[in-house]
C-alpha cells in the first residue's frame, strides 16, 4: 500500500527532505512505519521514545493500522498532545505569514454585552539561554495546526464562561519583536478571560504542530519542546507497552 509521509523541524533536517512515498505491505502499522526510517535514518533511533506521528492530520498511537492514501505525520517534540475530540462551532484560528494587528483579532469577536476582553501576544526576544537571538523560523503542518487550534477554541468555551475567543499564528522568519502568536478572549466577566486565555497559550503550546528555529550569532537550533503523552510515542504503545520495532 502506499503511504505519503510528512517530515518537520529537525526530522526534516535529518531525512533531508520534507516529504516521501513508501510502499509498505497490508496491515503494517505506525510502528513500522518508522522502523523503516529508523533503518535508513539512524539518528532516529535515539529520538523515537520522544516522537508523535499522525495519520490524516489527527495524532494516532503508534500501533495505529495504516491504508492505502493515508498521509502519515512524523512529529518532533516542539508540539505535542492529543485534545479531546470535539467539532469546531465555526473559524475562530488563523494561520498566517504576515504581521498579525491583534487589536483587529478583538476587535473582530467583542461586542457590547462583553464586560472583559483579553489579548495574549507571543513576542520574539532577543535573547534564549543567554544566547543572542538574531531572528526565528516557525514551520507548521498547517492543515493539522489549523485543526487543532480550532479544537482548542471549542474546547476553551466548553471550559470557561466565556463568550468568543480567537487565535492567530504566524509562520515564516519573525524579527525580534515581532509577534508570532496572539490570542484574544471576550466575556462577561475578567476571571474568565483570563483563565481562558491563559489555559489556550499553554495548550496551544503543548497541542499544535508549530516548530521555531532559533538562529543565534554563531549557529542555529530548533527550540525544544515538551514531551508527547507516552501512549503517542514509539517508545511506549498503547496496546503491548513494548518498545520500537528494530
Amino acid at each position: 500500500m502506499h503511504i505519503r509521509v510528512l517530515f518537520f523541524g529537525m526530522l526534516k533536517d535529518l531525512a533531508g527532505r520534507g516529504s516521501d512515498s513508501l510502499e509498505l505491505p497490508d496491515h503494517s502499522t505506525l510502528r513500522d512505519l518508522l522502523a523503516h526510517y529508523q533503518r535508513q535514518i539512524p539518528r532516529l533511533e535515539c529520538l523515537a521514545a520522544s516522537l508523535a506521528m499522525s495519520i490524516n492530520q489527527e495524532y494516532a498511537p503508534p500501533d495505529s493500522q495504516l491504508k492505502s492514501g493515508d498521509e502519515v505525520a512524523l512529529l518532533p517534540p516542539v508540539s505535542g498532545g492529543a485534545p479531546d475530540s470535539v467539532t469546531p462551532r465555526r473559524s475562530s484560528a488563523a494561520i498566517v505569514h504576515h504581521a498579525i494587528d491583534a487589536h483587529a483579532l478583538l476587535e473582530k469577536i467583542k461586542q457590547p454585552e462583553d464586560g472583559a476582553a483579553v489579548v495574549f501576544e507571543g513576542v520574539v526576544r532577543n535573547h534564549t539561554r543567554g544566547r543572542r537571538t538574531l531572528y526565528l523560523d516557525y514551520e507548521a503542518y498547517p492543515e493539522m495546526a489549523l485543526k487543532q487550534m480550532e479544537l482548542l477554541a471549542q474546547q476553551a468555551r466548553s471550559k470557561f464562561p466565556i463568550r468568543d475567543v480567537a487565535l492567530a499564528h504566524r509562520l515564516g522568519r519573525l524579527q525580534i519583536g515581532e509577534t508570532s502568536v496572539a490570542i484574544a478572549v471576550a466575556s462577561a466577566h475578567r476571571t474568565a478571560a483570563f483563565e481562558a486565555c491563559r489555559w489556550l497559550i499553554d495548550a496551544l503550546k503543548r497541542t499544535v504542530p508549530i516548530w521555531k528555529k532559533e538562529y543565534f550569532e554563531d549557529g542555529a537550533v530548533w527550540a525544544d519542546g515538551q514531551p508527547f503523552p507516552p501512549d503517542l510515542t514509539l517508545g511506549e504503545s498503547s496496546h503491548s507497552g513494548k518498545p520500537a520495532s528494530k
